[in-house]
Order: structure tokens, then C-alpha cells, then sequence
């Protein structure tokens, strides 16, 4: 048998495998293939209804509001707060017709210029020199500033008469009650016994300027206080050993 040898063409070639290949065409056909499909994605995203976005601002704004709304209501719950319990700094001085502005002066002794930041209790004394004036006494503070005897000074001085003298404004420290020096006001009164009773007058001038130093600091009648209850010293003598007058007189102010 015969063969014949027949030379193959490769342009002839009927096998796939043995086309031409097209890198340009291919990358080409690719690339489009991308585009189409990502058109189809971005087509097939149906626009959100105008309804759902009017509710979505809606809410935003309502959000807001309510937002707005409690940081109003905040402020005002500490501005209320503020007020309420925060200290409360009136005038350094008791500008009553009632009062006499006597004032020490500045010194080492009597009145240093401390400022006290807040007041939260008045402390009563009496004076422990049976029949002297508030005059006398405010004399004795004032000549402390030369003498150097000791530490020692008062707010205010109730005498037998009722009158009362403000020896340091109501804003520095007096040397009168020990370690409570530094948040309270002191009132020394003025008796004419040994037992320490007040006079009618010293007591009527007392009540009044409590009451008085009671409203423009807030206070309570638990912030009324003895010497006797700062430092257990016996002082205001006749109102350590009778509390029931001392109870009656707490009471007396806020009746």
C-alpha cells in the first residue's frame, strides 16, 4: 500500500487549539463583559421611595429636637441647682438700719482678711464679761491689732440694749469658734449676769439677726449652733445648761 506524504497547512487547520490567539480582542471582550455587568448592577438598584426619605428626615429632625430639648432642660437643672446650693454671697456687710458697721481694723489678731468661700452655719457665743457693752467689747478685738494678747474677734456683738455692731464683714474669718472659724458667721451676745441669760432686748436683736443671716445664706435650724456644739466649750453659757430655752430659741427664729 501506498501512502502519500501531504504537507499539512497551518492555516488550514480545522483544530480549535490550533487557532491564532487575539490577546487584544480578548482583554477587549473582557473589559466590556466588566462594564456590562456592572451597568446591570447600578440599573438594578431601584431608587429609595421619596416617602422613605421624607420619613428619615423627619426622624433626623425630631432626633434633634429631643437633643436640643435636654440639653435646655439640663442647663436649667443646674442653673436651679446653682441657686439652690451653691453658696450664696451676700454683701460683706448687713446694710440694716438695725446693724451698726463698726469695723476692726485689718490685723493679725482680730481681722486677718481670710476669705471664708462659704457660710453654712451661725455659731452663737456670749461674751463671758458679766455687764460690758458691744462697745467695750469691739474695743477689746480692735485693741488686739497692738497688744498681740491672743486670737480673738466676732461678726457681730449683741448688747444689753439690743443694739448690734458688725465688727468683720460677713465674707472674712472671724476668731470665734475654733475649727469652724472658716464656713460660719459668729455672734457674741452681750448678759448682764453670771449665768450668761440674756437681757429681753439682747434676745429680741438675736432672733432678728438670725433669722435675717438664716435667709440670705439658706440656712437650716440645724445650721444654728452653739460654741458649746463647735468645740464643747461652755458657751452661751445659760443656753448650754438649759437646752429647752436653747430649743425654744432655734424655734423662735423660724416661727
Amino acid at each position: 500500500m501506498e501512502y502519500k506524504y501531504q504537507e499539512e497547512n497551518p492555516n488550514n487547520s480545522t483544530d480549535k487549539n490550533d487557532q491564532p490567539y487575539n490577546v487584544d480582542k480578548v482583554s477587549h471582550n473582557s473589559s466590556n463583559d466588566s462594564m456590562d455587568e456592572f451597568s446591570k448592577h447600578i440599573s438594578s438598584r431601584k431608587p429609595k421611595p421619596q416617602w422613605k426619605i421624607a420619613r428619615q428626615r423627619s426622624l433626623r429632625r425630631k432626633i434633634t429636637v429631643i437633643l436640643s430639648g435636654c440639653a435646655v432642660l439640663l442647663l436649667i437643672v443646674l442653673l436651679i441647682h446653682n441657686f439652690l446650693f451653691s453658696s450664696v454671697k451676700p454683701v460683706p456687710l448687713l446694710n440694716e438700719d438695725w446693724v451698726t458697721v463698726s469695723l476692726l481694723p485689718e490685723n493679725q489678731y482680730s481681722r486677718p482678711g481670710i476669705q471664708i468661700d462659704q457660710i453654712n452655719a451661725v455659731v452663737v457665743h456670749y461674751v463671758g464679761n458679766p455687764g460690758t457693752t458691744a462697745e467695750e467689747n469691739r474695743s477689746y478685738f480692735a485693741g488686739l491689732a497692738t497688744s498681740g494678747a491672743t486670737y480673738a474677734s466676732s461678726h457681730f456683738i449683741i448688747g444689753l440694749e439690743g443694739e448690734i455692731l458688725q465688727c468683720v464683714p460677713m465674707d472674712e474669718v472671724a476668731y470665734c469658734s475654733n475649727n469652724r472659724n472658716y464656713d460660719t458667721i459668729s455672734i457674741e451676745c452681750c448678759h448682764p449676769g453670771e449665768d450668761g441669760a440674756f437681757t429681753s432686748e439682747t434676745y429680741s436683736s438675736l432672733i432678728r439677726l438670725l433669722r435675717t443671716l438664716c435667709q440670705m445664706y439658706h440656712l437650716t435650724e440645724e445650721d444654728i449652733l452653739r460654741h458649746y456644739d463647735v468645740s464643747g466649750k461652755s458657751c452661751p453659757l445659760y443656753y448650754v445648761e438649759h437646752e429647752d430655752a436653747w430649743e425654744q430659741l432655734k424655734k423662735d427664729v423660724f416661727s
